[in-house]
């Protein structure tokens, strides 16, 4: 039988960068998953945010 481990894969909220910044209402965030194993720094990706109609940076929060 393989041995079981605990997993690397961690979930992650990544949220909108400029739109903390502009001021606007709401507030953009989505949910992934990473493997901090192998990406120990914070993910960044760009996503689409509703609230400003328009594709963003998105940083990982605590």
């Amino acid at each position: 039988m393989a041995k079981k481990t605990k997993g690397n894969r961690v979930q992650v909220i990544l949220e909108c960068t400029e739109q903390k910044a502009s001021g606007v209402p709401g507030m953009s965030r989505y949910i992934t998953t990473k493997n901090k194993k192998n990406n120990p720094e914070r993910l960044e990706r760009r996503k689409y945010n509703p609230y400003l109609n328009k594709v963003t940076v998105h940083r990982e929060i605590k």
